[in-house]
């Protein structure tokens, strides 16, 4: 127990230090009426996700699930593998130590499957994300009193599958680079706009740093194995906690208790409402209002994640309240027609069936190298053409 809290002491603190004292120094400073003069510490690439894979190595060990490396320099290898540590997905030791230990090869049917990943990941990022991001989003969040409520409301919805397209195509693109090189990483997202309850939602979004604040301080801290206040509390912090991991800023952690608050709410509805029955519960009508509900209440939640002030996200409210004036809409959708194709385009491969991109990528396995090749091609040359002039960053680099 020693070497566990040690560990785990050692990792936070250095997360703490890097990502979280200017916040707290500031904050002390703005309670004291003193002048803020920001540290200046460089923040590690990828800290936030290899602190958590060297947590995940030492607990799972302590907890036998798993046993320990033989090998210093597979260890090392596994807290450095590179494809997911910028920006995720958070790779536990139990899931990749294996992996490592045989020394895998990458079968074509791996290669195909990375690249058609890859390929699918860069659509994402370049062709949603970062146009709607550049054209529209950023500057509806920047002065969101210069527009009506209705671009605003677009803005906040632009923004919601901005986030999802630029970070499950990070992931992608990071799970297909390790398959490339003979490792499998587990899925991060599965369609989560189409969840029927916060708890869904939880359970498809970002799904590997969902399950690690479960495994490693939801279940920790009590779980539901206690009083039912006590469990929601538990759910509370958890996410509060899973709020101030994204970055150093009290917006996030405001964004953590606003989703920490759907969970706990979702848990106790169901706790007092009647079970409803299986073959009612697949009623297209019932699926169709709880999913629209869902993403509205997720979508929200989306404007303390952006924007950067509680007054930015109040002037949003405001506009969307009282200045809602939604005969704007044709002009909008003649002024924003590439915005409104890319938000379409990014909306309808979410909430297209599985199964299409399951086949998409059947027929690209089944191709020749050289097919392959070439549609590898023809997607990276349509990339080039429609990206921005300035790369535009990932937006969980900065965490």
């Amino acid at each position: 127990k020693a070497v566990v809290l040690i560990n785990v002491l050692i990792n936070l603190g250095m997360l703490a230090y890097f990502k979280y004292f200017n916040l707290l120094y500031s904050t002390i400073a703005n309670f004291s009426s003193r002048d803020f003069d920001a540290f200046d510490i460089i923040l590690p690439a990828g800290i936030s996700f290899f602190t958590f894979r060297s947590i995940s190595y030492i607990v799972d060990i302590y907890r036998g699930d798993m046993k320990p490396a033989t090998n210093f320099l597979n260890y090392v290898f596994f807290l450095t593998f590179f494809p997911p540590i910028l920006a995720g997905p958070v790779v536990r030791a139990r899931d990749m130590m294996d992996q490592i230990e045989e020394s895998p090869v990458a079968t074509r049917r791996m290669v195909s499957a990375g690249l058609f990943m890859i390929m699918a990941g860069l659509i994402k990022k370049v062709i949603v994300a970062d146009y709607i991001s550049g054209n529209f989003v950023d500057r509806v969040f920047d002065n969101p009193s210069m527009y009506s409520g209705f671009e605003n409301l677009m803005g906040i919805y632009g923004f919601t599958i901005q986030l999802y397209c630029d970070f499950s195509g990070y992931s992608d693109m990071a799970i297909g680079i390790a398959l490339l090189l003979g490792y499998k990483l587990k899925m991060n997202f599965d369609a989560p706009f189409k969840s029927q309850s916060p708890t869904e939602y939880w359970r498809r979004w970002h799904i590997s740093l969902s399950s690690w604040l479960r495994d490693y301080l939801y279940i920790p801290m009590g779980g539901n194995r206690c009083s039912k206040a006590r469990a929601h509390m538990n759910v509370f912090n958890t996410m509060l906690i899973g709020g101030l991991w994204h970055g150093a800023s009290w917006m996030y952690v405001i964004w953590g208790a606003w989703n920490g608050g759907l969970l706990v709410a979702h848990k106790m509805i169901r706790s007092v409402t009647p079970r409803v029955k299986e073959e009612n519960r697949r009623k297209w009508w019932r699926v169709a209002t709880n999913v629209f509900i869902t993403f509205n209440l997720i979508a929200v939640g989306m404007m303390f994640f952006r924007a950067r002030s509680l007054e930015q996200v109040g002037d949003m409210v405001h506009q969307i309240v009282y200045n809602f004036h939604l005969s704007v809409a044709p002009q909008f959708l003649e002024g924003y027609i590439l915005i409104v194709l890319a938000m379409a385009l990014g909306y309808f491969m979410h909430f297209s069936p599985k199964k299409w991109s399951e086949q998409l990528e059947e027929k690209y396995h089944a191709q020749s190298g050289l097919v392959q090749a070439v549609v590898l091609a023809l997607v990276l040359l349509l990339i080039i053409q429609v990206r921005q002039s300035d790369i535009v960053p990932f937006i969980y680099l900065q965490y």
